[in-house]
């Protein structure tokens, strides 16, 4: 899936941030700084290949990218997912006040 296709879909961006795992993944490289599979599964208990799956989950959703530097492949975090998911959840809020507000008004009127 593309970044335009998960962008478009925020339940992919929701999916992927369902899972604790993941969610842990995204903190680590939150500080802008990428690293590879061996740097995110030290002092863990995951292996190398469930962080490269969980890490395929958030790159589908678009929430990472891999840079390949050399021979080894880097992950860093993109942000703009979140903050289109943020949007969409805003959009969703407004509609939930609207419609309490007109409530309101007709149980006041």
């Amino acid at each position: 899936m593309t970044e335009a296709v998960a962008a478009a879909n925020p339940a992919t961006v929701f999916a992927a941030l369902g899972d604790p795992t993941r969610l842990s993944l995204l903190s680590r490289l939150s500080d802008g700084h990428a690293r590879s599979i061996a740097a995110l599964s030290a002092d863990t208990t995951l292996t190398r290949q469930a962080v490269t799956k969980h890490l395929h989950v958030l790159q589908d959703a678009g929430l990472v990218a891999c840079v390949r530097v050399g021979r080894e492949s880097r992950f860093a975090f993109q942000p703009e997912p979140v903050a289109a998911a943020r949007g969409y959840l805003d959009a969703v809020s407004a509609q939930w006040d609207d419609a309490l507000s007109r409530l309101r008004a007709f149980v006041k009127g």
